[in-house]
C-alpha cells in the first residue's frame, strides 16, 4: 500500500499473540496484492477493467465495495470509489485494513493493540493498566511539531485518521470535478471507534473544505474532528475536547 505499518501488542499468550500477528502480518501484505491499483494483475485492476466480475473476487473484495457504498451514501458522495472513470477504492483499503489487523491480535487474546499505518491508527484495549493509548497529531504547518494529542482514556476502541496536503501534496478528488480537490485547508483529523470510517470520513472532509466538512462532522454520531487551514486557522468539533489530552 505504498506506506510503513507498526504494531505495538501488550499482554496475552505469547505463542498465541504471536501467531495472530503474523496472520495479521500477512493479511496485510495480502491486501496489497489484492486491491493495488498499481499492480496491473491484482484483483482490483482486473475487476476495473472488467476482466473479472466481484463474485470472481477474494470475499474481501465484495466486503470492502459495500463498505465504500456505504462511505458513498453517508457523505453525500464527497467520498467516492471512482477516480477518473475508474474503479479506485484506495481511499477506504488502508483503513479497513489496519482496522483488520488490529482485531484480529486483540481476538488472539491481547489486552492493548495499536496498529499505525501510515499515519492513520487503531487502538484497542490499553498498553498497561492505568494507562491509555495517546496518539500525536502532525502540525501539517510546522514539520516536527504537534498539532494536538489524541487519549484513548476511557475507550475500548479508538481511531484517529488525517488527511492532507502537508505531506503528498495534493492527492485527494474533489468527486464532483474529478480533479484535485481545491479548499482552503491543509489536514483534517478525525477521531472515531473504528478507523474504516475516521478515514472514510477525514478524506471526504478535506474536500468539502473547512465549513461544510466542520459541520458535517459534526452532524456524525461518535465523530469528532480537527481541521487545520492554510491559514493557520484550527477549527474543531464541539465534542474533540474529551479526546484531547
Amino acid at each position: 500500500m505504498g506506506t510503513v505499518f507498526s504494531l505495538d501488542v501488550r499482554g496475552g499468550e505469547p505463542t498465541a499473540v504471536h501467531a495472530a500477528l503474523d496472520e495479521a502480518v500477512a493479511g496485510l501484505r495480502r491486501v496489497d496484492e489484492v486491491f493495488s491499483t498499481y499492480r496491473e494483475g491484482s484483483q482490483i485492476s482486473r475487476l476495473a477493467r472488467g476482466e473479472l466480475t466481484v463474485d470472481a473476487c477474494a470475499p474481501e473484495v465484495a466486503e470492502v465495495l459495500e463498505l465504500a457504498a456505504e462511505a458513498e451514501r453517508v457523505s453525500d458522495g464527497w467520498f467516492s470509489t471512482s477516480y477518473q472513470g475508474r474503479l479506485d477504492p484506495t481511499g477506504i483499503v488502508k483503513g479497513w485494513a489496519v482496522e483488520r489487523a488490529a482485531r484480529r491480535v486483540a481476538a488472539a487474546g491481547a489486552s492493548g493493540v495499536s496498529v499505525n499505518g501510515g499515519g492513520d491508527v487503531q487502538l484497542l484495549g490499553a498498553p498497561e493498566a492505568g494507562r491509555p493509548w495517546r496518539v500525536g497529531v502532525s502540525d501539517p504547518l510546522r514539520p516536527g511539531g504537534l498539532a494536538a494529542v489524541v487519549s484513548a482514556a476511557g475507550a475500548a476502541e479508538l481511531a484517529v485518521a488525517t488527511s492532507g496536503s502537508a505531506e503528498r501534496g495534493a492527492h485527494i478528488v474533489d468527486p464532483r470535478t474529478g480533479r484535485s480537490a481545491v479548499t482552503d485547508l491543509v489536514a483534517v483529523t478525525v477521531v472515531a471507534p473504528r478507523l474504516t470510517w475516521a478515514d472514510c470520513w477525514a478524506t471526504a472532509a478535506f474536500a468539502m473544505g473547512s465549513r461544510e466538512g466542520l459541520r458535517w462532522l459534526e452532524s456524525l454520531d461518535g465523530v469528532e474532528g480537527l481541521l487545520v487551514t492554510a491559514g493557520d486557522e484550527v477549527r474543531c468539533t464541539g465534542g474533540l475536547a474529551g479526546w484531547l489530552g
